[in-house]
């Protein structure tokens, strides 16, 4: 009975390449999901909170909108500065652009606009601005975490990209009515204030 001998082989410089290749992808798409799986957590509390207080109190929630959710809108908006160095870095292959065009807007139109004015805030507007950003991003994540293990659903690929159209083109618009009414505060306001120094002087 002749002798059985186990050769083992080391794996070659190309294998082990390929599988920290493929380690490496693989933690790169499971911080894309966590990322997408935040996002879409914190928009969906901002737009079922918006439905439930309307549902409950009726008009008289839209006034105080920006006070409930406006925290978290604005840890939403400045964490999706993240997908600007997604794109940069190579692991996310959406268009730079856009992407970079829709983030700084929203940032300026939150944060300048709106944050910085209170009398802003309580505006019918910001209202409805919020929940066409949060309509658009609970969307957009849902269809980016699928996607993200191969997930492909029909009815929800066509909202993605047909339903941010229609919902972008009113979000832009509900934004021009943020900067007028800012603007008109902002003269309004130092319409008063001139006066104000007037009546001092004399």
């Amino acid at each position: 009975m002749r002798p059985h001998f186990e050769v083992r082989t080391t794996p070659s410089l190309g294998e082990h390449q390929h599988m920290r290749d493929r380690s490496s992808s693989f933690s790169m798409k499971t911080y894309l999901f966590v990322y997408d799986l935040m996002q879409f957590c914190g928009h969906s509390w901002i737009f079922t909170n918006m439905i439930i207080r309307f549902m409950s109190f009726g008009k008289d929630s839209l006034a105080d909108t920006f006070y409930s959710i406006g925290f978290v809108m604005r840890f939403c908006q400045l964490l999706s500065l993240l997908e600007i160095l997604h794109i940069l870095i190579g692991i996310d292959k959406s268009r730079l652009f856009p992407r970079f065009l829709q983030i700084t807007e929203r940032i300026i139109v939150l944060f300048v606009v709106i944050n910085s004015q209170e009398e802003v805030q309580g505006k019918y507007i910001v209202c409805v601005l919020f929940f066409l950003w949060n309509l658009l991003d609970v969307v957009r994540y849902t269809y980016s975490m699928l996607a993200r293990v191969g997930i492909h659903y029909l009815p929800l690929t066509w909202l993605n990209f047909s339903l941010c159209i229609p919902l972008y083109l009113l979000s832009v618009l509900a934004k021009g009515m943020c900067f007028i009414i800012r603007n008109l505060f902002s003269e309004r306001k130092a319409h008063l204030e001139t006066g104000n120094l007037k009546k001092k002087r004399s």
